[in-house]
């Protein structure tokens, strides 16, 4: 449902004065982007749909009604306009994060917030973007930066730091160039503590550069672990990003700094080009330093990889990697333009049902395949903790695992999750299956429903498994429970 001006300006108009109260913005957005169509065609034939395919992959998963709108304007027109988000309405979910004052506030006015907090409304925040937001890719991509430039939060200034570094660092350059998405990370306050870049420093001769940031730098963030640099080489990067640090009283706090007086002011060598002395001018050695790095072959194979991987499948075809590298040198490190070659390629095509669900795509996928209406709360965070990927958690910097071996022991808690889900279990989340019944044009069999969870036909096992739910039932509001909870529990709808 589009949001009318009046709606808009009428939500808008009180949110100055209620901007923390939860009570306001449900009511704010309230039919803007939650409810369901009234009636929709859920996709039919033994074969996963090639739009629900899509759709589980560029999106966190179909809501009612989208696979008939992406088949309408066809899977490249889709992908060009999720590449332009900032052409795309996104009041509905606008409506919903903005109740997160902490969002707006700079890195200095967040040291006054208690962590927890902090964290939470965070964490709300990404979960209600994933769920409502009309810019699925973005969404998608951030969090796949969110991984890749992983901080935990429960380190130091972190805690409340991360919040501006997802709003200026992943969510301003997720879908622009890399080397600029690097460069913010490297200055992003979250990561010089992080990974201890305020700590860098050469004051004395004796004096030895903190590596950490310089190691998963190369190793995780541009070359990657096979991509030819050495221990020199991390050395070598160390020394040139002495002197940054982060003001942390004043006007400045919160505001990374360079002081020349805290750099190693002699030559480098970064991956065999020499870097020359800079007497006054020490700040320039961060910029060549990632200039030769984010332009290095084994940069752009690194990242073609995992983005072939998160797109396509968890040993991605060689060719597309290939054809996705020679994207990315070419245009300079353009996100737009790796995806473009990934998205539409005939092995993304191809690859249906490839790739096992993280936690946080299982139950974001849940919600919008039930059209549910959520707060983000306690409840669906716990969940996501007790599946092990609650958002920003994650202790080491190589972000959350991408394969599927390391989530095969959340199962039960997904199972546990779908079935109370589907009986509306969730606090502050309410699902209405006799509509979502109605509008799919549900018999009473749950065959549409079970169309548009998975994308296909049920099979022969899960029609029947689906009928002997329904026989035992005590009534028919319980069976279409159960029932949907077992469709959400099934394999082909934890794989995408």
């Amino acid at each position: 449902m589009t949001a009318t001006r009046r709606q808009v300006v009428a939500a808008s108009a009180g949110a100055a004065v209620l901007a923390g109260c939860d009570g306001f913005w449900r009511w704010a957005s309230n039919g803007l982007g939650a409810g369901l169509p009234d009636s929709f065609t859920p996709p039919a034939g033994p074969e996963t749909d090639p739009v629900h395919h899509a759709l589980s992959r560029m999106a966190f998963g179909p809501r009612p009604g989208d696979v008939e709108r992406v088949r309408s304007i066809g899977v490249p027109a889709y992908v060009e306009e999720q590449l332009a988000p900032e052409a795309l309405d996104d009041v509905p979910c606008d409506l919903r994060a903005r109740r997160f004052e902490s969002l707006h506030m700079s890195a200095g006015n967040m040291q006054e917030w208690k962590r927890e907090v902090a964290w939470r409304e965070l964490a709300r925040a990404t979960v209600l973007r994933a769920v409502y937001s009309s810019r699925q890719l973005l969404e998608v991509m951030v969090e796949f930066w969110t991984d890749h430039f992983n901080i935990d939060t429960a380190k130091a200034e972190c805690s409340v730091w991360k919040t501006p570094d997802d709003r200026d660092v992943i969510r301003r350059h997720a879908l622009g160039r890399f080397p600029d998405l690097v460069r913010a990370s490297a200055l992003s306050p979250a990561m010089l503590v992080y990974l201890d870049g305020r700590d860098n420093k050469k004051t004395k001769p004796e004096d030895k550069p903190n590596e950490n940031y310089a190691r998963e730098l190369l190793e995780l963030h541009t070359l990657g672990v096979h991509g030819g640099y050495s221990q020199r080489d991390v050395m070598e990067v160390a020394r040139c990003l002495t002197g940054w640090t982060v003001d942390t009283k004043g006007w400045k706090r919160g505001k990374p700094r360079f002081s020349k007086w805290r750099h190693d002011r002699g030559p480098k060598a970064v991956l065999g080009v020499e870097i020359p002395a800079s007497e006054d001018h020490g700040e320039r050695d961060l910029d060549r330093v990632l200039e030769i790095v984010t332009s290095h072959a084994s940069t752009a194979r690194f990242l073609a990889g995992k983005l072939c991987r998160r797109f396509v499948a968890d040993e991605p075809p060689p060719a597309l990697v290939a054809r996705a590298a020679g994207t990315f040198s070419r245009t300079g490190g353009d996100i737009r333009a790796v995806l473009r070659t990934i998205l539409l390629s005939e092995e993304s095509a191809a690859a249906r049902g490839a790739r096992l669900k993280r936690p946080f795509r299982f139950v974001v996928s849940a919600l919008r395949g039930l059209g549910a209406d959520t707060d983000a709360g306690g409840p669906v965070l716990a969940a996501l903790e007790r599946m092990g990927q609650a958002p920003f958690q994650y202790p080491t910097p190589d972000g959350y695992p991408d394969e599927a071996a390391p989530w095969l022991g959340t199962l039960l808690w997904r199972w546990n999750f779908a079935v109370a889900l589907a009986s509306g279990r969730v606090g502050g989340t309410k699902v209405d299956l006799s509509a979502l019944a109605r509008a799919a044009g549900d018999r009473g069999d749950l065959g549409a429903i079970a169309r548009h969870l998975l994308g296909r036909d049920p099979s022969a096992v899960e029609t029947r498994a689906l009928g002997q739910v329904l026989a035992k039932a005590p009534d028919e509001r319980t069976g279409r429970a159960e029932g949907v909870g077992l469709l959400l529990a099934t394999p082909a709808f934890q794989r995408f």
